[in-house]
């Protein structure tokens, strides 16, 4: 796993509201918030062409980051995003303060591996449909992963792996598994070959029926 920090600096903002926020982004600035700990919540303001450089990194959105503004460095973790569909703009980025022993739930990414050795892959010419991208965890927040690994290589045919099957680090749960079996769900399947085929002719299907229409 490669070790990632990221540290940004960050100015105080006085002026709020929409129209304060329209001008900051026009002048190359995002607006955010900092809020969380024994702190009152602070807006700030941060590099445009930063912040979205630092967005190209899946490590961002699950990292412990910092934040200097006026001197002091905040421990930080990013809790909301808002940013433009396709433009390279961010609205506006929240921020919620965090101590190394603090508890915390966050989002972060699987990745799925392993495909190319999986028996119903390899061997059966299955199809993998990955049920989930990401999970929420539980843990403090010196022991928040980057992402959690998910080796499918043994996996054959019309066979799931869920979440409860997930290794993950010490000190971390699956949000979800907290909340009883029920909630174990699949992570990802391998479809045997006539499944995979019968799905892809139903997606087929489904876009000339509407197309039809």
């Amino acid at each position: 796993m490669v070790a990632f920090s990221f540290e940004l600096p960050a100015e105080r903002r006085t002026d709020t509201g929409k129209g304060a926020s329209r001008r900051l982004r026009r002048s190359g600035k995002v607006p955010a918030i900092l809020y969380g700990g024994e702190q009152e919540p602070m807006p700030i303001m941060l590099d445009m062409h930063r912040v979205l450089h630092e967005l190209d990194n899946e490590a961002f959105y699950s990292h412990l980051l910092k934040i200097t503004v006026d001197g002091e460095t905040h421990q930080v973790i990013l809790k909301d995003l808002q940013r433009h569909p396709f433009k390279p703009i961010v609205f506006h980025l929240d921020f919620q303060r965090v101590r190394d022993d603090d508890r915390i739930h966050q989002r972060v990414p699987l990745h799925i591996v392993g495909e190319d050795k999986a028996p119903g892959v390899k061997q059966f010419g299955g199809l993998v449909m990955h049920e989930m991208t990401e999970v929420e965890v539980v843990c403090l927040a010196k022991d928040l992963p980057e992402y959690i690994e998910v080796d499918i290589s043994d996996l054959g045919p019309n066979q799931s792996l869920h979440l409860s099957d997930i290794p993950v680090p010490e000190g971390v749960q699956i949000a979800e598994l907290l909340k009883g079996p029920d909630h174990d769900v699949a992570v990802v399947t391998i479809l045997a070959k006539k499944a995979a085929a019968e799905e892809e002719e139903e997606a087929e299907g489904g876009e000339t029926s509407s197309e039809a229409e």
